[in-house]
């Protein structure tokens, strides 16, 4: 087997495992029960997106390819922590808003029995 074999053989099993990979992960975009879990899965499609560039640079010899997924990963990375920014806002909010709907209820105080 010479070494072209080796690579076109190994570059389409690498694709046809990030197609499943790919597959996988959009079903929990779509079906993830939690807001969280859907941020989490996106940031897995970058993953699987930069690894698609990466296969596709060593299958064509294009190099630039390895630069565009460089900046596919700063991106995506950028747009999980604005993700998890929204999402910790969005709790905080949610929290003030459940104490703001019963400021007369008791506050349960701990004290130390020693």
């Amino acid at each position: 087997m010479t070494p072209e074999n080796i690579i076109y053989v190994s570059t389409e099993i690498a694709l046809v495992l990030l197609a499943v990979s790919f597959l996988i992960t959009v079903y929990r975009v779509i079906r993830g029960p939690t807001l969280p879990d859907r941020v989490v899965a996106l940031d897995m499609l970058v993953a699987t997106a930069m690894g698609f560039i990466c296969v596709i640079a060593i299958k064509t010899g294009f190099t630039l390819y390895i630069d565009i997924a460089i900046s596919l990963g700063l991106v995506g990375f950028l747009a999980t922590v604005a993700f998890a920014r929204f999402i910790l806002s969005r709790n905080s909010m949610v929290e003030s808003e459940s104490e703001d709907d019963h400021p007369d209820a008791p506050v349960a105080v701990r004290t130390e029995e020693g």
